[in-house]
């Protein structure tokens, strides 16, 4: 399916917490990706890719493999890439935000590249062919059931995805090049959990639950039937509404060096974690961020201790050590957290 058959973002029906942890992803990458978890058949894999289509065009280099930005890739950028070359006119255009994929079964090589040997073997070049890292730079590597990923692909992610670079040195190749994108996974908790190191990699995780009242039921298969048997004209019904929320993301991105963090809502951010126990700082910074694209997207100026009561549970909950002695879930740790911070 492209994205422009994608499934409407602003129609899909619930899932609130997914919804603004993505559209939170998309006005600030560094805050590290989103982890989505749920049942079978609730629509996980849908969020991600009508995320994908309604997001705003980027700019890039005409020619460069690697969708470099003209504005700040120039020298990070490797040695075949038109803003690297002596004397080339760079021209740029705007290209859909990448959405790539990762398979299960993928290769190493086809993750982070390797030697295009058909060049090597007709033209007696060593020539680097890009890999799925490199179609990813400046955009969205998407994972579906990510818990279920091959332990050496996880250990590659990690390296990249906390250098934004991927470093290539094999068959008398030396190649390095950019590659910073939002890591989006998703997966059945039933079909296992996921690797520590790679759980604390993404700053959100959200839980995505089959709606439990017969309206939300209906209305998702309603809506569903709908787009199935006439997807242009579904499409068109929401143009508008997903124009509304891109423009919002742009909005978002333009106003977010502006928001301030008050000192109190920092101290209340800190307390909460140090009430929850998180380990390491990660959890403080994922939470500060969090609410400051939150805030961004509300149009406010100030984060306010509302922004974070909205992305609490997804910044912190996959962050929480297990407690032998308590046996209520992450979620509910995090709201009771809460609950009695507020109330002292």
């Amino acid at each position: 399916m492209s994205k422009a058959d994608a499934f409407p973002f602003s129609a899909i029906v619930g899932q609130d917490e997914a919804k603004l942890a993505l559209l939170i992803a998309a006005v600030d990458p560094s805050i590290g990706g989103v982890l989505i978890f749920g049942d079978r058949g609730t629509g996980k894999s849908t969020a991600v890719r009508a995320l994908a289509a309604l997001l705003p065009p980027m700019r890039v280099v005409v020619g460069c493999r690697y969708g470099c930005d003209p504005d700040q890739d120039r020298t990070t950028c490797v040695d075949d890439c038109p803003t690297r070359i002596a004397g080339a006119i760079v021209e740029t255009t705007m290209a859909p935000v990448p959405v790539v994929d990762l398979p299960l079964g993928a290769t190493e090589d086809r993750v982070v590249g390797a030697l295009d040997l058909e060049r090597a073997l007709t033209q007696g070049v060593k020539a680097f062919e890009p890999g799925l890292l490199a179609r990813a730079h400046r955009g969205f590597l998407y994972i579906d059931e990510a818990n279920l990923l091959e332990d050496h692909l996880v250990d590659l992610l990690l390296d990249v995805a906390a250098s934004g670079e991927n470093v290539v040195e094999r068959e008398g190749l030396s190649v390095r090049h950019p590659a910073r994108f939002v890591l989006v996974g998703t997966g059945n908790p039933e079909e296992g959990e996921l690797r520590p190191q790679l759980l604390d990699r993404f700053g959100l995780s959200v839980e995505v639950k089959t709606p439990d009242t017969l309206d939300a039921r209906m209305e998702v298969v309603r809506r569903r039937d709908a787009f199935e048997r006439d997807r242009t004209a579904f499409i068109a019904e929401w143009n508008d509404e997903d124009s509304r929320i891109r423009d919002k993301i742009i909005a978002a991105r333009g106003r977010l060096a502006g928001i301030s963090m008050p000192e109190a809502t920092l101290r209340r951010a800190v307390e909460l974690c140090m009430s929850l126990g998180t380990d390491g700082l990660r959890g403080e910074l994922t939470l500060i961020r969090a609410a400051r694209a939150a805030a961004a997207l509300e149009g406010a100026n100030d984060v306010e201790d509302r922004h974070l009561f909205q992305v609490a549970a997804s910044a912190l909950r996959h962050r929480l050590r297990r407690n032998p002695l308590d046996e209520a879930g992450s979620t509910v740790r995090v709201e009771r957290a809460i609950e009695e911070l507020w109330a002292a």
